[in-house]
């Protein structure tokens, strides 16, 4: 017995060890220690803390690559001295923390949070001696560090600060990925440049060095703070830009202080930054005791039909959306083709319009919106609505718009709240449009403190109701979704809804979306759109084809995804459901894993999510304006298993600006030992779903075959005219089961004359024309086609026209 407790003993003790390492230097001067390192758990990412001079510093190194430059770290403040420099170092402390824990929803069902922590507490050598700790965490996948200001007596308990001096000394001119800063907006499209090009920026900020290696500057945690932006201050070098408040302080507030995180995702390619858990890690746990009313949804909504022109969200023009009878229909629409054809998920229907104070320009209309039942409009009943969708299992997502009015939403938030729990209410999108900063009170910016804390308010109120919160005009996320995951989504992007009434989003944003603005959180981007010319308005369409809007439910994620399109898009002209439709119906909003095995921001992206607590996994591959074929390898399913993939391609002819609407739907037998082959047309994508066949499958469902594309001459002219333009026609064929692109070239004496991108159906084959226009020289000539063996053509002298 005494030799077991022994054994129990030692077993715990080397638990404890291997968990958390600490090495100390208490009471030693800086003149003795002047710098630290830290590595991340893995050995690949190194910081480097120092102290140059007292002022305090760091670096950040993948490997022996150098990413960040030494960078100085300090605050400002209204009525103190600048907290930045003449330190010395009290203490140094260095811990491990490996552990891991389950999100309520997410990309990953089991986050690992491993890390190494330093702990930096300074101290200033001269009066009035005020202190500071630095607290750096490095994981395997970047670094987040944070300020913490104790209570003390030589530091005054409220403080203002005027600016937060931290420095990102990039180490290269880096490619970059970035959206200007706006303090009340994020809705721009994204810039592809040199470093050298940026100004000011909003985060997340993603860039490429020169090595190839990625990174991504943003902030977790962001509690009682202001909003962090980038500007530039010298070559390659950032500085944190706080949002502020209306006479020009960055923050107001209480000592002790902790600041948000400031974090660097790292990764030696693009994928890594999407597969990091950096964000969410850096949030403490969940704040809510129950959870079990949080869930994951897929909605429709009265929403894309008032952005089209087809109604209005007020009724002073007569065409009013949100009626009963129109809510019905989005209803019924949902119950026959998402309610019965889904896997136990909840459907949501939206409806926007609903309630008083949209007659007129409702963007200055703050003071006279109402949220509660007894503002509804008069065509329409909320609680009926409510209840008619109940009986059909459908969950009413009630519509917030505050148009920045502040004060009158807070005024009314208890009543709000306490009004839909009682109607069995869940979902809140609430809005905040007010493009030139908060109306209520006026000169507070979207990103500012004050904001931050509303936004925050808003939602930890509406856990105390099962209140489930999508932001739209929002503050940025920053993990907190970690400790309240009511906080379901948030929009802070240029959506689809800009494809309805501007010149909308070019082909090229999706792809960079989840390697920007998506590393922060959910995107509430609203997928879905089948229409996308828009036949309501020709001057305006969506730029993409069908087939991406379906991948995009899988490369951008949220666990709120809408089916954005009228309901009657989505039927075809017998009323029947459109088969691509089923994608839409089978795809889930809740993930085990998330994988992402193709990656070139801007030009294309493949990502695989396996779905919650099941063996089957999707898929989604979207491009640029380029048409492309991207290999997709199937390692990630089990060993000695036969899957059905259901595949949603861009049709053969599909193009985005003249055919972007057919879809080729296929089925057949894959296993971990295949490769799949994307072939996407321009701004196009293909979406697959993958499940475990059944013995009957098996048998029935033909095995994957590879495209092989077979190309040989058809038509070639021995014999043209000096000057005359001829053709030669190709007979392209595909072998395989799937749709694929192949590029073709002539060559014409070693030079190429014409080339074209063709994609053929799976065992199907094209007459595909190649023209050549140099045959002036009098003389045999060598054409040829790829690889094919060359063939001599004669040009001889063009007879006269009297001849």
């Amino acid at each position: 017995m005494f030799e077991k407790r022994i054994s129990i003993l030692v077993l715990i003790l080397t638990l404890a060890l291997s968990f958390s390492i600490t090495v100390s230097a208490q009471g030693i001067s800086n003149n003795k220690i002047k710098n630290k390192t830290v590595t991340s758990p893995n050995g690949k990412i190194r910081l480097v803390f120092q102290l140059n001079n007292g002022v305090p510093c760091y670096k950040v190194f993948r490997k022996k690559i150098n990413l960040i430059n030494s960078s100085s770290l300090g605050f400002k403040f209204t009525k103190e001295k600048p907290l930045n420099k003449n330190f010395k170092i009290l203490k140094i402390s260095i811990k491990e923390f490996n552990n891991t824990w389950k999100p309520v929803w997410g990309q990953e069902s089991e986050i690992k949070n491993h890390y190494k922590q330093l702990t930096v507490k300074l101290k200033e050598k001269k009066s009035p001696q005020r202190k500071m700790n630095l607290i750096f965490r490095v994981y395997n996948s970047g670094i987040g560090f944070r300020y913490k200001l104790p209570k003390q007596k030589n530091l005054a308990d409220n403080i203002k600060i005027t600016s937060e001096n931290t420095e990102f000394s990039l180490a290269n001119n880096n490619t970059s990925w970035w959206i200007p800063n706006d303090w009340d907006s994020y809705e721009y499209t994204y810039k592809e440049t040199p470093l050298s090009k940026v100004k000011k920026v909003s985060t997340p900020f993603t860039m490429k060095s020169p090595k190839g290696i990625y990174l991504s500057i943003h902030e977790a945690a962001l509690i009682n703070y202001s909003g962090m932006a980038l500007k530039k201050t010298r070559k390659n070098t950032l500085k944190s830009y706080l949002a502020p408040w209306p006479d020009g302080t960055k923050v107001k507030t209480k000592l002790p202080l902790k600041t948000p995180w400031r974090t660097i995702q790292i990764g030696k390619d693009a994928g890594d930054l999407i597969e990091s858990k950096l964000i969410v890690n850096l949030n403490q746990p969940t704040a809510l005791e129950d959870t079990s009313w949080i869930d994951p949804m897929k909605y429709i909504g009265i929403w894309w039909e008032i952005h089209i022109g087809k109604s209005d969200w007020g009724q002073h023009n007569n065409n009013h959306a949100a009626t009963t009878k129109n809510a019905k229909h989005y209803i019924n629409f949902a119950y026959n083709h998402l309610i019965k054809n889904t896997n136990n998920e909840k459907i949501g229907l939206l409806v926007e319009g609903w309630n008083q104070g949209w007659d007129g320009n409702w963007m200055e209309n703050y003071n006279l919106f109402k949220f509660t039942e007894d503002g509804e409009y008069n065509d329409f009943d909320l609680s009926e609505v409510v209840n008619y969708g109940k009986k059909r299992d459908i969950e009413y997502i009630a519509h917030n718009e505050t148009s920045g009015g502040i004060k009158h939403y807070e005024k009314q938030l208890d009543k709000i709240y306490t009004d839909y729990q009682r109607l069995g209410i869940h979902s809140i999108k609430s809005g905040y449009v007010a493009d030139n900063g908060i109306h209520q009170p006026k000169g507070q910016h979207h990103h500012g403190q004050y904001m931050v804390n509303h936004y925050n308010h808003a939602v930890k109120k509406a856990a105390k109701y099962e209140i489930m919160i999508n932001t739209h005009e929002p503050i940025k996320p920053t993990g907190l979704r970690r400790t309240y995951p009511n906080w379901i989504a948030r929009e802070g992007v240029r959506g689809m809804e800009y494809n309805a009434w501007s010149n909308g989003n070019p082909p090229e944003h999706p792809t960079i979306l989840p390697f920007t603005r998506n590393l922060a959180g959910p995107v509430d981007y609203t997928p879905g759109i089948f229409d996308v010319e828009i036949e309501n308005k020709p001057n305006n369409r969506v730029h993409t084809t069908r087939a991406k809007q379906l991948a995009l439910y899988v490369t951008l994620f949220s666990p709120l995804q809408m089916v954005s399109d009228l309901p009657e898009n989505y039927l075809d002209q017998n009323g029947d459901i459109l088969p691509e439709f089923k994608f839409i119906q089978d795809v889930p909003c809740n993930w085990d894993q998330t994988i992402v095995p193709n990656a070139k921001i801007g030009d294309y992206t493949t990502i695989v999510r396996k779905e919650k607590n099941k063996d089957e996994w999707y898929i989604g591959s979207i491009t640029d304006e380029n048409a492309r074929d991207l290999d997709i390898q199937l390692d990630f399913l089990k060993q000695d298993k036969k899957y059905v993939a259901e595949i949603y391609s861009d049709g053969p002819n599909a193009n985005w600006k003249t055919n972007p609407e057919i879809v080729s739907i296929n089925k057949i037998l894959v296993d971990n030992n295949d490769t799949l082959v994307a072939s996407l047309a321009t701004s196009g994508g293909q979406a697959i779903r993958l499940y475990p066949a059944t013995k009957k499958e098996i048998t029935t469902i033909p095995k994957y075959k590879s495209p092989k594309i077979k190309i040989s001459y058809a038509n070639v002219p021995r014999s043209v005219q000096s000057n005359n333009n001829f053709k030669i026609t190709l007979n392209v064929e595909n072998k395989g089961n799937l749709i694929a692109n192949k590029k073709l070239k002539l060559y014409y004496d070693g030079k190429i004359v014409d080339k074209k991108k063709v994609r053929i159906a799976p065992k199907n084959n094209k007459k595909i024309p190649l023209s050549c226009s140099k045959s002036s020289k009098v003389a045999d000539h060598q054409i040829r086609v790829n690889n094919l063996s060359p063939i001599t053509i004669t040009v001889t002298k063009k007879e006269s026209a009297s001849e």
